[in-house]
């Protein structure tokens, strides 16, 4: 038989295989360790039938049919759900080629089964184990039983009335389906309860890595949006970046998560038009329950998150907060701003402050870019990369501008929060803050984290936990360390290890993890324990040189010895690089070189240090706490009132 004519023979199984039973059999495709078997709907690999939704199905049995030629969007798009219904059809597609791959457990960057072809569709690239059925397979024709053939007689008696009903369902589909003001809305009939909602990374369709910063930074905003405006729990940005590029059923993703509502698409910047689709789904029962697309001029797409966050509460009927009125800002500089927090999660202060600064000179009166600036330069302190004396005042002419431009700005409230504990050592106004940022976004990870903190210098042990544990509910992937060395500061040894060792075994290739865990069995007087902690930090930094070393030192001085060595690592440093006298000062203390110790935490009230506000809950500095010179520093700092 020609090729032509299986070919004939594949598309009639697929074709009736979605209203009715399949008349026509053929031979499954063979390929790899699977088997797509069309005649009985199914996908099998090393002969074990594997779980596949009807959609992704139908796309693979399309993609197989055509044999490595090129399967455009657009076809893709008339033979799943014809011309004139949609359903979010470019993220259905995206969907379902995820769902494959994960199925066949392929790897986008190396296909092996399913390979992009940018910019017009997917082709099959398998080599089929099986090129040609025998002849004999699909030329010779079955005897029908006589019972078969009076039921194939009642079943063609019955499609008039099934034809009818298909007309009704397709009827009802239109009615479902409307296009407005540049939207194209599916709604999937059934309502379901949704209080709390992930909102995945929005696929970046343009082809181009480095528009990778507009998809990331939509997400962001449209997160924010959902939490300020809304009254459903939402997973904050760093844990929903966790699954960028990851290939996971929602339901999976969601169980992780914690929550019961997945919204996941995707976003087109080409020229001057961005073009956006959504779908929203009930992760428990896997229903789609509302798709929308969105086609927009690059000026207006500043207004689609909070758009979007409005129709999705009134969709799934959630209590919605006031709208604020928003600063008209210029498309030049929100994509700054986007660039600027681009470059902050990705902890690259230097360049996030470049393009902060570019978007307040586009648009002097952008809150949210003066929030930003202020957030990269405490961050420059706080991570000890510049000296506080020098950041923190431009940290603060930035926070107080963005609350002044606008004071309904959660993030600006939280950003000066963070000024006031780390730059003015003064956590009574923070908490204020935070309290305040809080009461404008109560779904703020990052508030709650800030205000743990500010708790522990308030002396507030058991408040600061709960607010950790709020915090890591909110956004679990973002500090998994976080609740872990807030019991470590309230020397609860036990629980911390305990803390650590679970979030370890969640995510093994965290460092930081590692390093606490390494304090935590260090206070504990687990010297080996703590001493295997550390080389693994090492291992997963690339300083593997390290760990033989360290090992060495150990096994001839003891934990003091490898104190001593690090020390010694930081003052070579300190030679020809900015070491900060707090980060010594903590390594000194290790080393139990209580003079030393007591001299550079002298230094850092000098240079303003911020993590001085914290130097209470810092076990390492306990034994320094009956000397008349700590007790100075700490009247000094203001901490001898809580």
């Amino acid at each position: 038989m020609s090729e032509a004519v299986l070919h004939n023979q594949r598309r009639k199984c697929y074709s009736f295989g979605r209203f009715a039973a399949h008349f026509v059999i053929t031979s499954p495709y063979k390929f790899g360790e699977f088997e797509l078997d069309c005649a009985r709907y199914q996908l099998r690999r090393n002969g074990q039938a594997l779980k596949l939704e009807h959609i992704p199905m139908e796309l693979l049995i399309l993609l197989a049919e055509k044999d490595g030629n090129v399967v455009t969007r657009q076809e893709i798009i008339e033979r799943l759900w014809g011309k004139d219904v949609f359903v979010d059809t470019e993220h259905g597609i995206n969907t379902a080629i995820r769902k494959i791959r994960l199925a066949l457990k392929d790897d986008p960057e190396q296909p092996r089964f399913i390979q992009t072809v940018t910019g017009k569709g997917y082709r099959f690239v398998a080599d089929r184990n099986n090129e040609q059925p025998p002849a004999e397979a699909v030329q010779a024709a079955p005897v029908t039983p006589a019972h078969t053939r009076v039921d194939l007689e009642k079943s063609r008696r019955g499609w008039p009335i099934a034809a009818a009903v298909l007309g009704l369902i397709l009827i009802v589909g239109a009615v479902l389906t409307f296009n407005v003001g540049g939207i194209r809305t599916r709604r999937f009939g059934r309502q379901t309860q949704i209080r709390s909602i992930a909102v995945l990374p929005l696929a970046n369709l343009s082809g181009n890595p480095q528009q990778d910063y507009f998809a990331d930074g939509m997400t962001d905003e449209l997160i924010t949006m959902l939490a300020k405006n809304t009254s459903l729990r939402v997973v904050s940005r760093t844990s929903a970046m966790h699954y960028k590029g990851v290939q996971k059923p929602v339901g999976e993703i969601a169980r992780e998560l914690g929550v019961d509502g997945i919204l996941e698409g995707s976003i087109e910047k080409s020229g001057n038009r961005v073009h956006m689709t959504v779908q929203l789904i009930h992760a428990p029962s896997d229903t789609h329950i509302w798709a929308e697309s969105y086609n927009r001029d690059f000026n207006d797409a500043l207004l689609l998150p909070s758009e979007l966050s409005q129709a999705i509460a009134k969709e799934i009927k959630a209590a919605v907060s006031p709208n604020y009125p928003q600063t008209d800002v210029s498309a030049e500089a929100h994509d700054d701003y986007l660039h600027g927090r681009y470059f902050w999660f990705q902890n690259n202060m230097d360049r996030s402050l470049e393009h902060f600064q570019k978007a307040i000179q586009g648009q002097p009166n952008y809150a949210a870019a003066w929030s930003g600036l202020c957030d990269a330069y405490v961050v420059k302190a706080v991570g000890m990369e510049s000296p506080a004396k020098d950041v923190m005042p431009k940290a603060a002419e930035a926070c107080h501008k963005a609350v002044d431009l606008d004071d309904s700005l959660a993030e600006a409230h939280c950003s000066l929060a963070g000024l006031y504990l780390f730059g003015d050592w003064d956590p009574k106004r923070a908490d204020t803050e935070a309290l305040r940022s809080l009461a404008l976004d109560p779904n703020r990870a990052e508030t709650h984290h800030l205000r743990a903190y500010i708790l522990l210098a308030l002396n507030r042990g058991q408040e600061s936990i709960q607010e950790q544990k709020r915090s890591m509910e909110l956004d679990p992937f973002a500090r998994p360390w976080a609740l872990g060395k807030v019991l470590m500061q309230q020397r609860q040894f036990d629980a911390a290890i305990d803390e650590f060792r679970l979030r370890a075994e969640a995510q093994r290739q965290d460092p930081q993890i590692h390093i606490m865990l390494h304090q935590a069995y260090r206070f504990k007087g687990m010297w080996k324990e703590s001493l295997k902690e550390l080389q693994q930090a090492f291992v997963l930094t690339e300083r593997t040189k390290w760990v033989e070393e360290s090992q060495h030192i150990f096994d001839t001085g003891g934990s003091k010895a490898v104190a001593e060595w690090r020390l010694t690592a930081l003052k070579n440093r300190a030679r020809t690089a900015y070491v900060s006298p707090m980060g010594m000062a903590f390594v000194s203390a290790q080393a139990a070189h209580k003079e030393e110790a007591l001299k550079l935490l002298e230094d850092a009230y000098a240079e303003r240090s911020a993590w001085l506000v914290l130097i209470q809950g810092e076990p390492d500095f306990d034994f320094l706490h009956s000397d008349k010179r700590y007790q100075d520093l700490i009247d000094k700092i203001g901490l001898s009132a809580y």
